[in-house]
């Protein structure tokens, strides 16, 4: 059982990968079906890429090491292939790509394109152990009962992080990486909500709004959604990415608003409501009354001297709040850290220290913001080491 590649992961950076590997590819997953992770993302209907995808969208150690990648496969390079397939596809907000119809159609247009390619998939496949003896790489196998020994000149690892365990994820690559001496760095659960104990917003559970939030980083304006473990919504998840633990987090409620203004105008106009019912109408009914209450809002408007309205306003635009934590690998999107790209090339994904080993997708120390990025960096990172592959061959 001989090969010129084998990939581990047939999720969308090593089925990318394998489409541009050529023969002799051959792709091993745990799972029943390839792309898993594709069919169920967006919906159903899979954010594929963004329209205005580009370095400054991505975390990492090294943040300079995406560049390569990401400009030689562009969005527009995977937009023309998804075109090429016929799959319909709208914009839905910030650039953000979805499928009309159904996710699946990325996965079939995947599968396409690696058997296209030479490449072949072998699925329920256990990984079981990896050597290499400085020419070639071993990896053993259980198949369908029976073990085997398949062998191969280049070995990928494009078994992504350990984000929704539920779907198999582990830390696979992050084990094997290891065990060939490649330098990692701490993984933590990115693009996930955040936590609060007791039950804090439990009362709101439901209530979105639009806000503006950071968290010693930049500066996210999306939809915040109240649930009764915390906050979440895609503001939340954008930030959670910056976010250590212990560190506070800043929400402006009311983003591109003169909140003061308004307070002082209402002042004039509603003076003898209640400051409580004036907040009412800047902010959902549900989030005004717990607010009130948590800030011990009292008296009529006609009684708030401008300091007053100005701590309020304040508040209102800068609330600050500590989570608790994460709802951790469970729900998040994506894996942060990993695989350290001092390790890889940037324009190969192709270790330094060990030839012919090449770690892509989510397994390195690439990490893309919500809607569509991290799809971005799988099918470019799959792409430089197919290529590159495919060129050595």
């Amino acid at each position: 059982m001989q090969f010129e590649t084998i990939i581990l992961g047939a999720g969308a950076a090593g089925m990318m990968c394998a489409a541009h590997a050529g023969a002799g590819t051959l792709v091993i997953d745990h799972a029943k079906a390839p792309g898993e992770k594709i069919r169920i993302s967006g919906g159903g209907r899979c954010n594929f890429t963004n329209l205005y995808a580009g370095p400054e969208n991505f975390i990492s150690k090294n943040p300079h090491f995406c560049k390569s990648a990401l400009s030689r496969y562009t969005q527009w390079d995977f937009i023309e292939l998804v075109d090429r397939y016929g799959i319909a596809w709208h914009e839905k907000t910030l650039g953000q790509l979805f499928c009309d119809e159904t996710a699946k159609d990325i996965v079939a247009m995947l599968v396409s394109e690696l058997e296209a390619a030479g490449a072949a998939l072998q699925l329920e496949t256990t990984i079981l152990g990896v050597s290499h003896d400085r020419t070639t790489f071993r990896v053993e196998t259980e198949h369908a009962g029976t073990r085997r020994t398949l062998t191969a000149k280049n070995l990928v690892l494009a078994t992504g992080g350990k984000s929704i365990p539920k779907m198999g994820a582990t830390g696979l690559a992050y084990d094997i990486a290891e065990q060939f001496g490649l330098p990692l760095l701490p993984t933590r659960a990115g693009l996930v909500p955040f936590t609060f104990p007791d039950g804090r917003f439990k009362p709101l559970s439901g209530t979105a709004l639009p806000v503006r939030a950071s968290a010693d980083g930049p500066a996210f304006e999306e939809a915040l959604l109240l649930t009764h473990r915390g906050l979440s919504g895609p503001s939340m998840l954008q930030i959670s990415s910056y976010w250590q633990e212990g560190q506070p987090i800043q929400i402006d409620l009311l983003p591109g608003t003169d909140v003061l203004g308004q307070l002082k105008a209402r002042r004039q106009s509603d003076g003898r409501r209640q400051l409580r019912t004036v907040l009412g109408y800047l902010l959902p009914a549900k989030l005004a009354d717990y607010l009130s209450v948590e800030w011990a809002l009292k008296g009529n408007m006609a009684d708030q001297s401008d300091k007053a309205l100005e701590a309020l306003a304040e508040r209102l635009t800068e609330w600050d709040l500590r989570p608790a934590g994460t709802e951790g690998y469970r729900t998040a999107e994506v894996t942060l850290g990993g695989v350290d790209t001092e390790a890889l090339s940037s324009k190969t994904m192709e270790a330094k220290t060990v030839p012919g080993l090449y770690v892509i997708g989510e397994a390195v120390d690439v990490t893309g913001w919500l809607g569509g990025f991290n799809f971005q960096w799988a099918w470019s990172s799959g792409w430089a080491a197919g290529t590159a592959i495919r060129n050595k061959v």
